[in-house]
């Protein structure tokens, strides 16, 4: 009986092992979070749970959430007044976010500094309470250019964050708090450092134009370099529009998901979650549509259905047919294509 009551555990314990390493991961990826503005009002009255309440359960339909925090969690720090447009979130937001399941948020954009140095280490401070991992800022060039690394069922993800937008002044240096550049030689030299660490390396770029639905060239010219230094995923944001979808190489580049819960009254009206399973690769990716027009939603983010859901979807079918990427409908379920790429279309 002992031997037997052995050999079970045995086979037990291989088993487990052998599923947490064959365990596939899902991503659910999300754009710009800008809890200030002119929801501020609304949400010092109605708390700051009350934007991800409409949306919380199919952001914990995964195993890690990932959005572009685009403002400092912080109560001080010094105005960085060369700017139309500055922010600054109350510290209890970290809570919340915590609470709506982001398990990392990416710091490279253009606001992450509009309460300078000290604004920024706040930030760190508050998301480190909460254990919400970040990228993409830091009190150095070389803490900026650092991965997060997220182990889930059995695998890394490396997950990197840069900037291409201005002030210049919120970049960071040897000796200088800020967000990481995306300059050519950082993010692939980061890319290949972090692929030697992890499974899956994904890398987000805050670029682009605001309210533009078409890429530049540059973003273009970035994404692909990214996946050819090893990035599985690339993830884009801050026009606070939807921009369109490429499969490339076997990666897939989400060149802008728009908005997600932003405290502003601006046009901005639609966005997707992007639910992407990690599985030996790129296995799925799912879009899930969003009204994100807050003078319908009040600041909180409301799923799409039916009609008003396809709705963006054949919008993203439209931006996305050039780069060869096709979006489905699979029962209900909004899917890409990833039997086709650009280099298909291109061979047509």
């Amino acid at each position: 009986m002992p031997a037997l009551l052995f050999l079970l555990f045995l086979l037990s314990t291989l088993c487990h092992t052998s599923s947490a390493f064959a365990g596939k991961i899902v991503v659910n990826a999300v754009g710009d979070i800008m809890l200030a503005g002119k929801a501020s009002a609304s949400f010092a009255r109605l708390g700051y749970d009350y934007p991800f309440a409409a949306t919380v359960s199919a952001l914990k339909n995964g195993d890690i959430a990932v959005g572009n925090l685009e403002a400092p969690l912080a109560l001080n720090g010094t105005e960085f007044k060369n700017k139309k447009f500055r922010f600054k979130t109350d510290p209890r937001a970290a809570t919340a976010l915590k609470r709506a399941g982001f398990s990392i948020l990416t710091l490279a954009n253009n606001h992450m500094l509009d309460f300078g140095s000290d604004g920024l280490r706040e930030t760190i401070y508050n998301l480190d309470q909460q254990g919400i991992q970040h990228s993409g800022a830091g009190e150095t060039l070389a803490t900026a250019r650092r991965e997060a690394l997220v182990t889930c069922n059995g695998g890394k993800i490396a997950f990197l964050a840069y900037s291409l937008t201005y002030p210049e002044e919120f970049y960071a240096g040897d000796k200088r708090a800020g967000t990481a550049p995306g300059f050519r030689p950082y993010y692939q030299e980061d890319i290949a450092r972090a692929r030697a660490v992890a499974d899956y390396v994904v890398v987000s770029f805050h670029w682009g134009t605001e309210k533009a639905a078409m890429t530049k060239s540059y973003q273009v010219a970035a994404a692909h370099r990214a996946v050819d230094a090893g990035a599985d995923l690339v993830l884009g944001h801050h026009p606070h529009v939807l921009q369109g979808i490429e499969r490339y190489k076997g990666s897939v580049i989400f060149y802008s998901l728009g908005n997600y819960a932003f405290g502003s009254l601006s046009s901005s009206d639609r966005s997707v979650i992007a639910r992407i399973t990690l599985d030996d690769g790129v296995k799925e990716v799912e879009l899930i549509p969003l009204n994100v027009l807050n003078s319908e939603v009040s600041f909180q983010p409301r799923l799409l259905t039916g009609e008003k859901g396809q709705e963006v979807i054949n919008r993203l079918n439209t931006m996305s047919k050039e780069m060869g990427t096709v979006i489905v409908d699979d029962h209900g379920r909004y899917l890409v294509d990833l039997t086709r790429d650009r280099e298909s279309l291109a061979r047509r």
